[in-house]
């Protein structure tokens, strides 16, 4: 580990970190042509990555609103004092529930959520409403995504303009 606690990364796993980010299925044999490295060596580079913690999963990207969850919100959440990861752990267990935030400026936490109407919306805003600690809300819904997942590979190489 450096001591910011970051683990050292070394190049070839970054590379392999870019090929995964693009198709998570890719295998070893195909990754090891692709860096002209041994499948071996990517296999323990891979293993090294999950066991740091950096690769955490291996997904798929799904259509949701061809699922019928055309509706995104963003909930801004003031919290009382005190209380704000016992409320945040609370709105999480939600399924429609895809992302909760700590964040600063006026409110305290965000929460991202799916919905097929706004029905379940409304019901969701009126159910954090029901919780005595929650202060505030502010609802946002999203019309039309322009950007969705982020680019693992657009990260690096953005990093090494930098550089």
């Amino acid at each position: 580990m450096k001591e910011d606690n970051q683990p050292i990364i070394e190049d070839v796993d970054l590379d392999i970190l870019q090929i995964l980010s693009r198709n998570g299925r890719e295998s070893h044999h195909s990754i090891a042509n692709e860096l002209k490295k041994s499948p071996v060596t990517i296999k323990k580079h891979v293993e090294d990555l999950e066991s740091k913690g950096i690769i955490k999963d291996y997904g798929i990207q799904i259509d949701y609103e061809k699922l019928g969850y055309g509706i995104i919100a963003l909930i801004e959440i003031t919290i009382s004092k005190g209380k704000m990861l016992d409320v945040e752990k609370d709105i999480s267990k939600n399924p429609q529930v895809f992302g909760v935030y700590d964040i600063t400026g006026d409110y305290d936490a965000l929460v991202f959520a799916r919905f097929k109407d706004r029905k379940d919306l409304s019901s969701m805003v009126k159910t954090i409403h029901k919780n005595p600690n929650i202060e505030r809300t502010n609802t946002h819904i999203v019309l039309n995504v322009i950007k969705e997942g982020t680019s693992f590979t657009e990260l690096i190489e953005g990093e090494k303009r930098k550089e």
